[in-house]
């Protein structure tokens, strides 16, 4: 059963700095760009809607006084958190066009309510061309949340929005994944320092992005599943300039189709959420072109016929099982041949000979007695060696065998044709090798099996033997 997206739209722009003193950020009109793209369609994904932010107006907001809209952020984050969750619910894969990165706290409360629930930890791949680790610990003032997101969410910063409903942090420094940022990103220290797995471009690029998407399953496998957080500033600005702080050293599109498809071919990756993207900066739409080829290239492992839905707990281990044995093909036993009372079985003719004289060390040893005691575990049985005979038939289908292992009918045994020789039949082995023990079968050359002798004194006939 394949996996059905649901494109939710989340057009804040709560979380960044105005670009002038009169200018609202463009990034909240990024979702119907890309919707006019044919995004949905071409996902064939289902409408989930829009969250409308609240207004954008910073007021008289100033350097010092926190993050600029936190009690509005904190709002639009447990609203958000809602949606992302009720679509979890219905068993899709929510893909969230941002917005900016602020839109992060909303994902992030969704997903440690949805950790508390299922009774594990949520990770987060971090996706971004910066760290947006500023915090008070690190920085002389803090004021952007969309700058400050992964440091928030970590729990970094002030309660309002650090600790929604109580809960801090959202996401533990181990279960975070960091790919993409720069190689001078000025808080790359911080992470280091904190535990944050990261990932920069060089080594992005050294290792490969399918690699490296393989890599994060790895670093988050003791997670229950984790979410996709993904800014279009991660790529170079010789590409996608329509960022609102584009960085040079950035990937490719073809690099960031590659890692999206690892990262969510998955049943742990539980959503996406795509940020940043300014269409201001984008007059004739190509851009959104090329972020929607990308989106719906890196997606498709989720709409394959292959894909399955999440899986919310890490799977059991399989275990490792032994190398299969050999098949071992079940013969019907030949039924036991009547002998008369007080005989024994008669072994083949060439197997009656002695060995030959007693040497220096002793007596010679019996062919006969030396094949039933190597099938038995026990040691060759010596002629003129006192043995006891077995408590019960020989292996070979007849009577007591006697104390040296020979036999004292010389007639044939009764019930069943000659050999090929014309004297008594003879008894080949049946089954695996007779280095396995005790237990072998044996049946008798020229007999039929499943033809049953006729029972002895009235009793009921014994049944056919399978493997002893």
């Amino acid at each position: 059963m394949m996996r059905r997206i649901a494109v939710l739209d989340a057009p804040s722009n709560l979380g960044l700095r105005p670009p002038t003193p009169t200018a609202v950020p463009g990034c909240a009109k990024a979702p119907g760009a890309l919707r006019d793209q044919g995004l949905l369609a071409r996902l064939r994904a289902r409408d989930a809607g829009c969250l409308t932010p609240p207004r954008y107006d910073p007021g008289d907001w100033r350097p010092g006084d926190g993050v600029c809209h936190a009690s509005e952020i904190a709002a639009y984050s447990a609203a958000l958190a809602d949606r992302i969750g009720a679509i979890i619910d219905r068993g899709e894969f929510p893909l969230v066009l941002g917005g900016d990165c602020s839109i992060l706290l909303g994902s992030a409360l969704a997903m440690h309510r949805l950790g508390e629930a299922v009774g594990g930890r949520i990770g987060l791949v971090f996706v971004d061309g910066h760290s947006d680790f500023r915090h008070p610990g690190n920085a002389s003032y803090v004021g952007a949340a969309a700058g400050e997101d992964l440091a928030l969410v970590t729990g970094r910063g002030q309660a309002d929005l650090a600790a929604i409903e109580g809960r801090r942090p959202y996401f533990r420094d181990i279960d975070v994944v960091v790919l993409g940022i720069r190689a001078q990103d000025e808080y790359r220290l911080d992470l280091q320092a904190a535990g944050i797995t990261t990932r920069p471009v060089p080594a992005l690029r050294a290792e490969g992005a399918a690699r490296t998407a393989q890599w994060a399953h790895e670093e988050l496998a003791d997670c229950a599943g984790y979410w996709v957080h993904v800014d279009v500033d991660v790529l170079d600005p010789a590409v996608m300039p329509a960022v609102d702080a584009p960085d040079a050293g950035g990937i490719a599109f073809a690099e960031l189709e590659i890692l999206l498809a690892g990262l969510v071919d998955t049943p742990h990756c539980l959503g996406v959420e795509l940020t940043v993207f300014d269409p201001d900066y984008d007059v004739d739409g190509a851009y959104a072109a090329e972020i929607v080829n990308t989106v719906v290239a890196g997606l498709a492992p989720v709409t394959a016929p292959s894909a399955v839905p999440p899986r919310l707990l890490p799977a059991a281990p399989e275990p490792r099982l032994p190398p299969a044995a050999p098949e071992t093909r079940l013969v019907p036993a030949a039924p036991e041949p009547r002998l008369p009372p007080g005989s024994r079985p008669f072994p083949a003719p060439e197997r009656l000979s002695p060995a030959g004289p007693a040497g220096p060390a002793g007596p010679a040893a019996d062919p006969l007695a030396a094949d039933l005691s190597a099938a038995a575990g026990a040691p060759p049985a010596v002629a003129g060696a006192p043995t006891d005979p077995p408590a019960g038939p020989d292996r070979t289908g007849g009577g007591p065998v006697g104390p040296a292992g020979r036999v004292d009918d010389a007639g044939l045994v009764a019930g069943y044709p000659p050999g090929p020789t014309g004297t008594a039949p003879l008894l080949e082995p049946v089954g695996p090798p007779a280095s396995a023990g005790p237990g072998l079968l044996r049946r008798v050359t020229g007999a039929t099996p499943g033809d049953a002798p006729p029972p002895e004194d009235g009793a009921p006939p014994r049944p056919a033997a399978g493997i002893a």
